[in-house]
């Protein structure tokens, strides 16, 4: 990617740039407010290019272009104006990209680091008006707000900026000792914030630099871990808007996958206080994938989570919502394939009157999402050494299916179920066969019954009528 923008510079550079004349001669920080809009500009000296002077000049002409790069275009009001100087700065911050690829095994001294962090702060962080004035609308989905052009004005900029902030994390050469003292927790904190950005683009990127800068500041783990934390409390139980939770989720399925064992207590009540409660949410398809694959992993980790997830998924589960429903039985799926015996048997009883339920379900999907279980190894496994207690609670739902169901489909694979369970144990197959023909014969009794008392109550209503008209 960066290539394809580094392709893009031209021959010659261009001969001004918009500055403060006064505080480039004094070596001064450029001033960060955007050129006025009556198009009052200073006309300076361009400074040469980085690969055009001598070694020991590279680094003072290095920090003066981070100086050049402060200064913050609208691209808001005036997406038009200020093309040329618009082009120059950007030209300036592939060249500083550049440098920090191609700066050999030499460390950066803290002077470039900290000028290089003001420099991201001042482009990202200026940006943030933007980005309030932009929020996502409450049940609008984040895809067709994308295409609808929620997209970041200042991109042209802002994505070398990035690029640079990722370099520069991942140097070799930047000093992690030096360097946590301008990535500071007021710096991670204000990252943190651009993660609610509309822009998908601009979330990748920050998904990225996240990772890296978790994987370099071990001290800014756990700051890390709990504003994240914070934020996505504030979204379940406060906003329930956030464009970022998907990119969030990404980074916190890394940092669970590399969590030690046993888990401390802190990981497991984010689990079971942050992770679990997110299923309920009504924007879950945003995120589902990132969610699902950060629950697994808690459940590979501690088999004996597993308990705690179902209950949890049970508890969310939706009622009226099918495509929700085939996404909780996907995970459950995968949840399924990583418990134990011992942990399904807690909480089986509940879980197999849920099936039941998505068994019996008029929409096809669900019924058929359902059956599909067993054709899973491990989950047909814990149903056979379990099936004295699930086969009583799923087989009238299966009959049902069978029998009546609307969709061929959903009949075909009730009847393979039924034939596995009747060759596991057939003599359990015909005790639940008995016991659902007794039910059968009891619940259609009681209609008719039922139906005769409904028809003796209107004959003594319609004889009483008439006795009363008689009188009158």
């Amino acid at each position: 990617m960066f290539k394809q923008i580094l392709g893009k510079l031209p021959k010659k550079p261009s001969t001004k740039f918009w500055d403060n004349s006064e505080s480039q001669t004094q070596g001064d920080e450029v001033s960060t407010q955007r050129p006025s809009s009556n198009g009052d500009t200073v006309s300076v000296e361009v400074l040469p290019r980085l690969r055009d002077v001598s070694i020991s000049e590279k680094q003072e002409l290095f920090l003066k272009k981070l100086r050049l790069c402060c200064v913050v275009f609208d691209f808001i009001s005036e997406p038009q104006g200020n093309h040329k100087e618009k082009e120059i700065k950007r030209q300036t911050l592939l060249e500083v990209v550049d440098y920090v690829i191609s700066s050999g095994n030499a460390k950066f001294p803290e002077q470039v680091i900290q000028e290089a962090t003001n420099m991201v702060s001042t482009n990202l962080f200026s940006t943030q008006q933007w980005k309030n004035n932009n929020k996502t609308q409450e049940g609008v989905d984040l895809e067709q707000e994308e295409q609808e052009g929620s997209l970041n004005p200042s991109w042209p900029h802002l994505q070398i900026v990035y690029e640079f902030l990722l370099r520069l994390v991942a140097s070799p050469n930047t000093d992690a000792k030096i360097s946590k003292k301008y990535i500071d927790h007021t710096f991670v904190l204000k990252l943190l914030d651009l993660f609610d950005s509309e822009d998908h683009r601009e979330r990748e990127y920050l998904k990225t630099i996240l990772h890296r800068i978790y994987g370099r500041f071990m001290v800014h783990r756990p700051f890390i871990r709990k504003t994240i934390n914070n934020i996505l409390y504030d979204f379940i139980l406060e906003t329930e808007k956030h464009s970022g939770i998907a990119e969030f989720l990404e980074v916190l399925g890394s940092i669970i996958n590399g969590f030690a064992l046993p888990l401390k207590e802190e990981h497991k009540l984010f689990l079971t206080r942050v992770l679990v409660p997110l299923h309920k949410l009504k924007c879950l398809p945003n995120y589902h994938q990132q969610l699902s694959y950060c629950v697994i992993q808690f459940v590979d980790k501690d088999c004996k989570l597993a308990d705690t997830v179902i209950r949890g998924l049970l508890k969310y589960w939706p009622v009226t919502n099918s495509s929700k429903e085939i996404m909780f039985l996907n995970e459950l799926e995968e949840i399924l394939e990583a418990t134990q015996g011992t942990e399904f048997e807690r909480c089986m009883v509940p879980l197999s009157r849920q099936i039941a339920q998505c068994l019996s379900s008029s929409h096809f999907q669900v019924a058929e999402r359902a059956l599909y279980l067993w054709n899973n190894d491990h989950v047909s496994n814990l149903v056979r050494q379990n099936s004295r207690i699930i086969l009583p609670i799923v087989f009238p739902a299966l009959e049902k299916n069978g029998s009546s169901h609307w969709n061929q489909a959903v009949k075909n694979l009730t009847e393979n179920v039924l034939k596995v369970m009747s060759d596991t144990n057939p003599e359990l197959f015909q005790e639940c066969l008995r016991k659902f023909q007794e039910d059968q014969q009891n619940a259609e009794d009681n209609k008719k019954k039922n139906g005769e008392t409904w028809r003796q109550l209107e004959e003594i209503v319609a004889a009483k009528g008439h006795t009363s008209m008689e009188k009158s």
